[in-house]
């Protein structure tokens, strides 16, 4: 790259450099020396540091590198610089060790890498694991009350948070005593049901920490985060750079050194820009290390709208696709607050998926309310929210609302009994409530935001084909947003699924509805022209 030599970096970074020197790692006393430097830096507080050291691989990257990149006198002049026979020859030469210790020493390292070799090749004494014990260590499931002993450091007590006091005088269901709708002023909400679990564990976690983009002001991009600044201490709490990458790695690293850290993208859509640290970090360190590490980290990112192509995607099924990750979608602010909870009390890597359109929502569904107290979401289950006897719709995220306005007209117009269910999970989920559904109504329609190719309610239209064929009376229907890059805001009604698409697409896939004209494109034939020309 322009710099040629990795410490010139440093000079990018902050005034002091870095602290940045190159140093010789064919040197051991170099490197440690430069060790030694660089950790009295940061006990200082005065880091970052960088530490350029210099070394050569003799062997190539993998058993297929031929070396052709590189000449023999080059591989040939390198091995001259061998850095044990080097070092023995330094001391040897300040008579710290003799020739015959040294050819002592490397023949018994030689023996045990031979011996050790010898063990893990021969399958009769070191067996090759089974997919039980690959099934068993993919996630701890641990439940753990704080990472570590200790005081939480917090700035007031948790009773005087000025949003604590707000939310008390609020109402924690959507009606009056009178069953009247109450404004979303005096309601509590499904951002508030998220705020609530993270304030509990901050007083309760020591180890707990935050950060994303523009976390720490005014409340976090979607006020979630509002109320926080004044309890917590900065680095508690505290923005990180534009860098979706760093963000999530430094939480994955945080976790598997013991701590419990939330991290947020802001945004779905640049989940990309850290999807090496999502798939291969944050999902895998847990079975790569044959259970011996935990991933106590929960990614949180907000599916948008209103934000056109870049900023208003759903890639729930992305994630659901790579093995080693809990990924949570909660649509009310009791489930926000009792997902949350179960997230933060565990040991695995959760994503957990908020619904821009749904942070002011409130609760319309626990008729007690949103408790105060602690409580939890029992992992993996779906909810029913509307029972019904003739058809099921299964929805996830803000679709739910649009599935229960649907069984609403289904009703009013048709006379068909439809029963709404909440997946509220998509890894893991348990079938036992949706194939109870299916059984009984014989036919199901499958709805979310995230577009309709490739989404992960295909992966659940298959399982419940499987599972529940014999009850089936019509094919697994899903309806997702359009596969299209997502339009301006004035268009969405256009490209996101509507209580309209869910009704045609029951009456052109699954069940005529009596005198029902369709006006949306959901019949066979229109999914057979956008498959073919790829939109």
């Amino acid at each position: 790259m322009g710099f040629g030599v990795l410490a010139r970096i440093g000079a990018g970074v902050n005034p002091r450099n870095m602290h940045s020197e190159r140093v010789d790692g064919y040197n051991p006393l170099a490197v440690a020396d430069a060790m030694e430097r660089k950790k009295q830096v940061l006990l200082e507080g005065n880091g970052p540091v960088l530490v350029d050291t210099v070394t050569y691989r003799i062997s190539g990257h993998s058993p297929s590198d031929a070396s052709s990149y590189r000449t023999p006198a080059e591989m040939e002049l390198w091995e001259q610089e061998d850095p044990i026979q080097n070092y023995a020859r330094y001391l040897i030469a300040n008579d710290l060790l003799t020739e015959s210790q040294f050819d002592d020493l490397k023949a018994e390292a030689t023996s045990i890498i031979t011996a050790v070799t010898a063990l893990a090749t021969d399958d009769s004494l070191s067996p090759r694991v089974g997919g039980d014990f690959i099934e068993g260590v993919m996630f701890s499931n641990g439940r753990v009350e704080r990472m570590a002993d200790g005081e939480p450091e917090v700035l007031l007590p948790r009773e005087e948070n000025p949003r604590v006091k707000s939310l008390a005088k609020r109402s924690r269901f959507w009606l009056d005593k009178d069953g009247k709708q109450l404004s979303k002023t005096r309601v509590f909400t499904l951002r508030d049901g998220i705020f609530e679990a993270l304030l509990r564990c901050f007083y309760n976690d020591p180890t707990l920490v935050a950060f994303g983009e523009e976390n720490r002001d005014w409340g976090g991009a979607f006020g979630v985060y509002r109320g926080l600044t004044e309890s917590l201490p900065y680095h508690r709490l505290f923005n990180a750079p534009i860098s979706e990458g760093a963000i999530v790695g430094a939480g994955v690293g945080y976790a598997i050194s013991g701590g419990r850290a939330v991290v947020e993208l802001m945004y779905c859509d640049f989940m990309g820009r850290a999807g090496d640290e999502i798939f291969n970090q944050m999902a895998k360190w847990q079975a790569m290390s044959g259970g011996e590490l935990t991933m106590p980290l929960v990614l949180r990112v907000s599916v948008g709208n209103k934000y056109g192509a870049q900023h208003s995607q759903d890639w729930s099924a992305l994630v659901s696709h790579i093995p080693g990750l809990k990924v949570m979608f909660p649509s009310t602010p009791y489930d926000a607050k009792g997902m949350m909870n179960l997230a933060l009390r565990g040991t695995d890597p959760v994503v957990f998926f908020e619904s821009q359109r749904l942070y002011d929502m409130p609760e319309k569904f626990a008729e007690a309310g949103v408790p105060e107290g602690y409580y939890e979401v029992p992992e993996g289950q779906a909810e029913i929210r509307r029972e019904g006897t003739e058809l099921t719709i299964l929805a996830i995220g803000a679709a739910v609302y649009r599935a229960l306005e649907a069984a609403e007209e289904l009703a009013s117009q048709f006379g068909l009994s439809a029963e709404v269910i909440d997946l509220r999970f998509i890894n893991p989920l348990d079938y036992t409530v949706i194939l109870e559904s299916v059984n009984r109504t014989g036919a199901v329609v499958l709805v979310s935001d995230a577009c309709e190719r490739g989404s992960f309610l295909h992966t659940v239209a298959s399982n419940i084909t499987q599972m529940a064929f014999d009850a089936l009376d019509a094919p697994p229907a899903v309806v997702g947003a359009r596969n299209w890059i997502t339009p301006a805001a004035e268009m969405e009604e256009a490209f996101f699924p509507q209580s309209q698409w869910i009704i045609d697409t029951i009456h052109e896939r699954i069940l005529p509805l009596p005198g029902h004209t369709p006006v949306t494109a959901e019949s066979t034939g229109d999914l057979l022209r956008r498959t073919r020309l790829g939109v």
